[in-house]
Parts: structure tokens; sequence; C-alpha cells
């Protein structure tokens, strides 16, 4: 019988997990039974999913606002630093930077503009262009930049940003500077020690600050990267990833999840005899047209997944083989024809035209992205997800 369906991707509500809970236990029983009462069958190849947030849960993964301020004021020194290039979050950032105020006489903040690094926008670029300044070279004082744009609001929260993070730093303890600017090396002007705050770039950021004159530097991954006073920790990524949890508490992105998902996989595989695919993810990878944020605020989407879910698609572009491959056939002759081509293709389909316009991009990205958008953020419910048919193609019945 031909099918009509091809990928379906599930929301999988669980109990609400707590520290030290089992989650592969937790996490098995809700798919089998999210099986039994939804009716379907667990497959080879089939996906489950599981967010980064309650893995950090049960692992107990927390640190305070303290162990925040104790381990900055040990890696630089507790005088004045230079805080750069930090994005707009009152979840991701905001609890952080308390802590790092906490851990610091004075706070020279810098901010880029127009925008962070994942779209949250400080003004619009418009009115940088109608301003006559230069964001790639000119530096802002925070007078300066008032007088320019005034008090701009985030589209979404209502927030100015710039306000609520002097406020923060001052209620903190702290003297408070902020500058604007986007060459990181403006900061060696005001301080010699600097925490750079960017995500994706922190690696060439760190690097050029030391080139440059730099004393003491620290990426955000570089703090809590080793348990302070018996906290939670994360030896790769430090703060990267962190989560507000309550005014004085951060959740840490997830610390050894590899075990988690092979645990999983192989919970299933004793149940049903299926070899499954299981990924951690966090933040999905794709941009906000309206609010142009770009999502990815962890330092990666996915902490951890099983060996299927390495590499990239290896697809064709069924529009370009209709359209000029197979252009004179129709009905049936159409569907042979490029049935057989999928059967048929390469094992790498790299620089072929045949691929163009299909997505090259980590199978682990893709899916949680899809993954991300479906559990959401808020209250779902659903922080366990669970994709069938993502690896079928238009051959398979």
């Amino acid at each position: 019988m031909e099918r009509y369906t091809g990928t379906v991707v599930r929301g999988i509500r669980a109990p609400i997990i707590r520290e030290g809970d089992d989650l592969a236990e937790i996490v098995t029983d809700s798919i089998m039974k999210a099986a039994e009462y939804g009716k379907f069958e667990i497959g080879d190849r089939d996906i489950i999913a599981v967010t980064e947030s309650i893995v950090a849960r049960a692992q107990g993964n927390y640190a305070t606002v303290d162990d925040v301020a104790a381990d900055v004021k040990a890696k630089l020194g507790g005088g004045t630093i230079g805080v750069i290039f930090p994005i707009l979050s009152r979840n991701r950032f905001a609890i952080c930077l308390r802590g790092i105020a906490a851990g610091a006489k004075k706070v020279v903040l810098m901010l880029s503009y127009p925008s962070d690094e994942v779209g949250n926008h400080l003004i619009d670029m418009d009115k940088v262009d109608k301003s006559g300044v230069n964001p790639y070279t000119d530096v802002l004082s925070l007078e300066k930049y008032r007088e320019l744009f005034g008090y701009e609001k985030h589209i979404f929260t209502g927030v100015d940003y710039v306000e609520y993070y002097q406020q923060l730093i001052e209620e903190s303890g702290a003297e408070a500077e902020i500058i604007f600017a986007n060459d990181c090396r403006a900061i060696l002007n005001y301080t010699k020690n600097v925490l750079n705050c960017d995500i994706h770039t922190r690696e060439r950021t760190k690097r050029i600050l030391l080139e440059n004159g730099a004393e003491k530097v620290c990426s955000m991954a570089d703090i809590l990267n080793a348990p302070v006073n018996g906290s939670g920790c994360n030896e790769t990524y430090g703060l990267l990833g962190s989560n507000k949890s309550t005014e004085d508490k951060i959740k840490l992105f997830p610390r050894d999840c590899q075990p988690l998902v092979e645990s999983i996989q192989a919970k299933i595989k004793d149940l049903t005899g299926k070899h499954v695919e299981v990924m951690v993810y966090g933040d999905g990878a794709f941009k906000d047209p309206v609010g142009k944020i770009w999502e990815l605020a962890d330092p990666v989407v996915s902490p951890a997944y099983t060996s299927g879910l390495a590499g990239t698609p290896n697809e064709l572009k069924l529009k370009y083989l209709a359209d000029n491959n197979f252009a004179d056939l129709s009905g049936d002759a159409l569907k042979e024809s490029i049935t057989k081509s999928i059967v048929e293709k390469d094992k790498n389909l790299v620089g072929k035209m045949e691929t163009e316009g299909t997505t090259p991009r980590q199978y682990t990205d893709l899916i949680g992205s899809l993954c991300d958008l479906t559990s959401g953020s808020g209250d779902k419910g659903t922080p366990i997800v669970f994709i069938q048919g993502y690896f079928d193609n238009y051959s398979n019945d």
C-alpha cells in the first residue's frame, strides 16, 4: 500500500523533572506510554530528542550568583573588568551579569550595535545609517548613544536593555560605565582585564584581545568550567547555555550527556527490538524574520547524540529532477524515474547540480530546530520529541 505521510513529529508529555530523577527511565517510559495510547509503533531509525533543560535539572547542574561572582573575582582580579559583547536577554544573561558585577569593583560594559550577536536589536540599522555613525569603527559613550538614538525598547520584551543592564550592575555593588563598539580591541582603552561574552565567536575574540595587549581574558566558557564552592559547572561551556532558574540561581548547560542518549537507545532496543537514534537538544538554529533574532544562544544545538545522527543529508532536489532531468515525463513515468534516481543516487552528492537548493546542515542542527519549534519554551509540557520517518524519502513505501 502506498504511503501518504512523510515525517511525523510528536511532542511527548513527561512528568516534571527534579534533581536526581532517573531521566533515561522516565524518557523511555514516556515514549512507551505515548506509543500505546497514541496507537503508533516505534520503528528503526525513529528519533527521540530530549530538551537540555530537563537533562540539566535531573543532573542538578545549578549555580548561584555568588558562585559566579567568586569565580569572576578569582580569574579577573576583582577590580575593573571589561564585559564585552553580551547578548540582550533577561533569561540568558541578566542573572549572569549580576554575578559578574558582584565580582568586580567596576564594570565597563561594551555593547555591540545595532544588535547583539544573536540579532536582538538595540536600535534599527536605518537609524544608524541616518546618524552618520560608522558601526565598524566608531566607539560611542552612553551620552553620545542617548543623544543619537534616545531610549529604544526591544520589539518583543519592551525592555531598554542599556538601562536594564546598567541598573543590574549598580544594584550588584559595582560602578558601571557603558560604551558601544563592535571592535573588541576598543575595550583595551578602558581595562586590560576582559570577560568576552560572545558565544560563537568567543575564541577569535579572545585571541585578538590577547594579541593586542590584554592581560587577563576569560570567555563565558571559562567561568564555572569547574565547581565553585560545590556548585554545578560545565567543563566545556562554563556559563554558556545557562538560563535563569530563580532570582539568585542559574541552570547550567548539561554536562556529560552521552551516557544518557546511549542508555535511552539501549532501553528502547531491549523493550521493542528497534534501533532508534537519540539526542539532547537546546536552542534551534533558525532566525526570526520579524524580530531578526537568530535563536541559537546555546553554544551548540546538540551536546550529545547517538552515532546515527552524525553527518549531513545526502538528498536530491525533486524539483530539479522534475524540471530538468525528466521535464518530458509525467504521471507514473515521472514517478518511476525520480524513484529510480533516488534509489541509485551516489553516496556523496556534494557538488552535484541535482542537490542544488537542499539544506547543507548537520542532521543534529536540523533536527534540533525541528524539536525546539515542536516543544516550545513555555507551558506545552512536552520536553521530549518523537520523530518518525525523518530519514525516509520519496522512494520508501
